[in-house]
């Protein structure tokens, strides 16, 4: 099955790179992600024109924010066995197989039509599982989702392709619709914006990247109910140590300067 074929370019072609990315390092005898489901995905998807190739590094960083990611939905299921999990902008990704979460979980995964439909060819069906066709950024699909449960929503990689006013309508629908609970997503500065389109991959899907922040607290100030509760923008030592020579200089260096740190980080808000 090919790219061509099921439609993918621009921002929907980035959900290979991200899949390739998680495939490959689950393949690297060190893995922190073990993502044996992206690996077997990546062959049933095999094919031309082959994905862009994410580079060394790029795959690390990749599995680090969806272990993190992971975790964090992970502990908020362990708090509410009856949540309901929202997988904004889901692409392929198989985090509902990686955290297999208990039936009393709802699970919505919610994307474009064309990327749901093609994620109903590949996936199972399975209870307490509901696919949402559907832009993020369209107002009706949230009316499907239950209003009367704790509810985690996760975002990977997904706000920095939307405008600045399309993030912050989403977090409102999100924080006004829903009955509480915890947003988790990546973040990148303005600065981390214009590294990241100097990326060979995502240059070669042609997807925009558009919204940048700075400070995250602002989201505190711009979307009412919402409030930081981690913001990590650092690897831990033993992730650094997986990067390439030059890249591990560069975390070094990162790590010293707090306005390069916000680079990119990941966030965690209570709502």
């Amino acid at each position: 099955m090919e790219a061509e074929e099921i439609g993918l370019h621009g921002v929907r072609e980035t959900l290979l790179v991200t899949l390739q990315a998680k495939a490959a390092e689950s393949a690297f005898p060190d893995s922190l992600l073990n993502d044996h489901f992206a690996a077997d995905l990546m062959r049933r998807l095999a094919g031309r024109p082959k994905p862009p190739d994410a580079g060394h590094d790029m795959t690390i960083g990749i599995a680090v924010r969806a272990h993190m990611l992971d975790r964090w939905a992970r502990a908020f299921i362990g708090r509410h066995p009856d949540a309901i999990v929202l997988n904004l902008g889901c692409g392929l990704d198989t985090r509902i197989l990686r955290l297999d979460p208990p039936a009393s979980v709802g699970w919505f995964d919610v994307d474009f039509p064309d990327v749901i439909a093609l994620r109903r060819q590949l996936f199972p069906a399975r209870a307490g599982c509901t696919t949402i066709a559907s832009s993020i950024t369209e107002r009706e699909w949230i009316d499907l989702v239950p209003a009367d449960r704790p509810a985690i929503v996760v975002a990977e990689g997904v706000f920095p392709y939307l405008s600045e006013h399309e993030v912050r309508d989403v977090l409102r629908r999100l924080t006004s619709c829903l009955a509480g609970g915890e947003i988790v997503f990546d973040a990148y500065s303005h600065l981390g914006i214009e590294l990241l389109r100097l990326s060979p991959s995502l240059r070669a899907t042609g997807a925009e990247l558009r919204w940048g922040l700075e400070n995250a607290q602002t989201l505190e100030r711009d979307v009412p109910g919402l409030t930081l509760l981690d913001e990590i923008s650092e690897y831990d030592s033993g992730q650094v140590a997986r990067l390439s020579p030059m890249a591990r200089i560069a975390a070094h260096v990162v790590s010293a300067l707090p306005m390069l740190r916000r680079m990119g980080r990941l966030l965690r808000y209570r709502f």
